[in-house]
């Protein structure tokens, strides 16, 4: 088993995140943190590249279509598809499809302690109206699932990353081949893991 700072996550800065010029702040909170940048590329995916990503994980159609249900339900709103969280997934795929694909991405590979999480807690809940503020999508995104329903779009909410270890393992291999991760040693590890 590896050590915890070994562990590594995918981040994927989405297309409204370098419209909005954003990039460098993105990237100097991961690494501000303690976080180590392993490979970073840009690119505009393929619609079939954007699928697979969203469908590695067989769950994620159920699970995806459960929450955003569950999200409308919080808010004392009723859900156009409730009940019905595969055919909300379907929908919200086409949308990501649309958005992922319509400009360039730059996808990431960060390593170090913890790592799925900590991006986690520093991007923010995947509704930038229900994330905190000090997160990138609290302090960055104004959007909810509501507004972009109501405007047949995907929700802005600038970044992706990945939401388990075991989704961030499939995720990377998706995204980069092995050759492309750069292995190196930073004085700041000496402080945070000695």
């Amino acid at each position: 088993m590896k050590h915890h700072k070994e562990e590594q996550t995918l981040v994927i800065i989405k297309p409204d995140g370098i419209q909005r010029i954003l990039v460098g702040e993105i990237i100097s909170r991961y690494g501000r943190a303690g976080l180590q940048l392993m490979a970073m590329k840009m690119m505009v995916p393929t619609i079939e590249m954007i699928e697979k990503h969203y469908t590695l994980d067989p769950e994620w159609r159920r699970l995806t279509g459960e929450k955003n249900i569950k999200a409308y339900q919080d808010k004392g709103l009723k859900h156009p598809h409730e009940g019905n969280p595969l055919k909300v997934t379907e929908i919200i795929l086409e949308k990501l499809k649309s958005y992922m694909t319509s400009g360039p991405v730059i996808a990431m590979v960060w390593k170090g302690a913890h790592a799925v999480k900590i991006v986690r807690k520093i991007t923010g809940g995947t509704e930038p109206l229900m994330s905190d503020v000090g997160t990138i999508r609290g302090d960055y995104v104004l959007d909810s699932y509501q507004m972009a329903d109501e405007d047949n779009r995907a929700i802005r909410n600038l970044v992706h990353s990945s939401g388990s270890v075991k989704e961030a393992e499939d995720e990377i291999k998706h995204w980069f081949k092995p050759e492309e991760i750069v292995e190196y040693r930073l004085i700041q590890d000496e402080i945070l893991y000695n």
